[in-house]
């Protein structure tokens, strides 16, 4: 048997009101890409912190190449050779590339900082990951794809012996998903052990060795990596579930949501469409086809340069959320954390943000009304909490995302946008989620999708818009559609798509 060179033994932890770990084992191997997979709340970033030096466990011991070892900071992580990419990422945007590069551990000559080799490490780094950025430009100038290349350079610098990847392609297109797992199988040639946490199902078999499952805070199983799908899900949810995408077409009535030739300079040109009660029409299209930039128009929260969005036929004015949202529009936006929830309130707050104005008479704001409509809420889309005053970051990402949905129920939205809803989300409580959108459908709301994720666009459309650089270049029916249909309209090169 290849020698370990880390196992973890009976770890648990536990915070108020809460038990993240109740005897978690993990074994990892020189040379392997070990899957950790679990649901939301199963214990995957507690294990992880222990392991990294952020969290120090209550019980349990962890043992390095056979000696128990007290992994109390970060700092004794990576002396240890346990290097983490999480899943937020740990970057300082007012730094270049090159000194986040080199944070903490910059070349030095005669005693200063020697920039020019600092920069011609971070341009080998970045070399290795496969990935064109200048080595001098701020962090905060890249997008998301690009700082989580930046963030694997960072971690291979570190040459480390343990390499834990959180949620690694959550936010990388398919091109650059290949090039990651050419990375990661040249690491697991070299000898590193990597310790790899998805969602996505479909990459487990593809980079995997082995997959140890978490279930409430325990380690259930660990089986090879070509297990079937349906076998991983059950052993994570601890029940079949035998439809991925449970749509229920619903009946279609008027329009709610009218967009009629909206542009804006440089983003996107001449989009029409429209979406009716009972209906949820998908949006799809690579990076940067304009997708979630003609939702914020819509919804107000971005300019735009001509057309008109209507509700219920009545014409919105342009750039306005609150005349968006007092028609009846909702924005569920893709990054929930950043621009959907205020992670420090509680659950009843957060729930109460959008009815906040109404709520409130003279300078005073009816909490009790407040909690009692949060409360009910809560129940109907059973969030698992505490409580409505636990706070709202230390939920899991799927009973955050319920929060952020749960909002404009409690503002009784007619029409929601959803962005990205499922994404970070694990398989149960991406089923939840969409028999919520059956329910929104059911009771006559209208839900505009934007996703990423192909099946789930195909799975859940009644009808497919597809967007390509700033343009609606067509719409498929959901009986019409299929990935290559959509891929094929998603590539076309529109001549002049953008407004110049």
């Amino acid at each position: 048997m290849t020698q370990e060179i880390l196992r973890a033994e009976g770890l648990r932890k536990s915070f108020p009101g809460v038990q993240a770990l109740d005897g978690v084992d993990l074994t990892l191997r020189p040379g392997e890409v070990h899957v950790l997979l679990g649901e939301n709340g199963a214990g995957k970033s507690t294990l992880i912190k222990m392991l990294s030096g952020a969290y120090h466990p209550d019980e349990g011991r962890v043992l390095i190449d056979g000696q128990p070892v007290d992994i109390r900071d970060a700092g004794t992580a990576q002396r240890l050779g346990i290097a983490t990419i999480y899943q937020e990422f740990n970057l300082v945007p007012q730094l270049t590339v090159a000194e986040n590069l080199a944070l903490g551990r910059p070349p030095r000559r005669f005693g200063f900082v020697d920039t020019r080799a600092m920069r011609r490490q971070a341009a080998e780094l970045l070399a290795r990951v496969g990935v064109d950025v200048d080595p001098a430009a701020p962090i905060a100038s890249l997008g998301i794809a690009r700082m989580q290349m930046v963030e694997i350079a960072k971690a291979l610098a570190l040459n480390a012996r343990i390499l834990i990847m959180d949620e690694p392609t959550a936010v990388l297109t398919t091109g650059e998903v290949d090039k990651l797992f050419a990375i990661v199988r040249q690491l697991r040639d070299a000898g590193v052990a990597v310790v790899f946490i998805t969602h996505h199902l479909e990459e487990i078999a593809e980079i995997g060795d082995r997959v140890t499952v978490l279930r409430d805070g325990r380690s259930v199983a660990e089986v090879a990596a070509d297990t079937p799908q349906n076998e991983l899900v059950r052993l994570m949810v601890g029940r079949p579930i035998d439809q991925h995408f449970p749509r229920r077409p619903a009946e279609v009535g008027e329009a709610l949501l009218t967009v009629r030739r909206l542009s804006r300079r440089g983003a996107f040109d001449d989009v029409s469409f429209e979406v009716r009660a009972g209906e949820v029409v998908g949006v799809a299209g690579l990076v940067g086809a304009g997708r979630t930039e003609v939702a914020r128009a819509v919804f107000g929260a971005d300019r735009y340069d001509s057309g008109q969005v209507s509700v219920r036929g009545e014409p919105l004015a342009r750039a306005d959320v609150h005349a968006a949202m007092r028609a009846g529009l909702g924005l569920v936006p893709e990054d929930r954390k950043g621009q959907g929830l205020v992670l420090g309130d509680d659950v009843a707050a957060n729930l109460g943000l959008v009815t906040l104005r109404q709520a409130t008479r003279a300078g005073f704001v009816d909490l009790r009304a407040q909690r009692r409509e949060a409360a009910k809420v809560a129940e109907q889309l059973a969030i698992r909490m505490t409580g409505l005053d636990q706070e709202v970051r230390t939920l899991s990402g799927g009973n955050q995302q319920k929060v952020v949905i749960g909002k404009w129920l409690v503002a009784d939205a007619g029409v929601l946008i959803l962005d990205e809803p499922t994404r970070g989300i694990d398989v149960g409580a991406k089923v939840e989620i969409y028999q919520l959108i059956n329910a929104l459908t059911d009771s006559g709301r209208a839900v505009l999708m934007i996703s990423s994720d192909l099946p789930e666009i195909l799975g859940m459309s009644d009808r497919i818009l597809v967007m390509a650089r700033g343009r609606l270049v067509g719409e498929l029916p959901a009986a019409e559609a299929t990935q290559d249909a959509v891929m094929a309209l998603a590539v076309t090169d529109v001549e002049a798509s953008r407004v110049q």
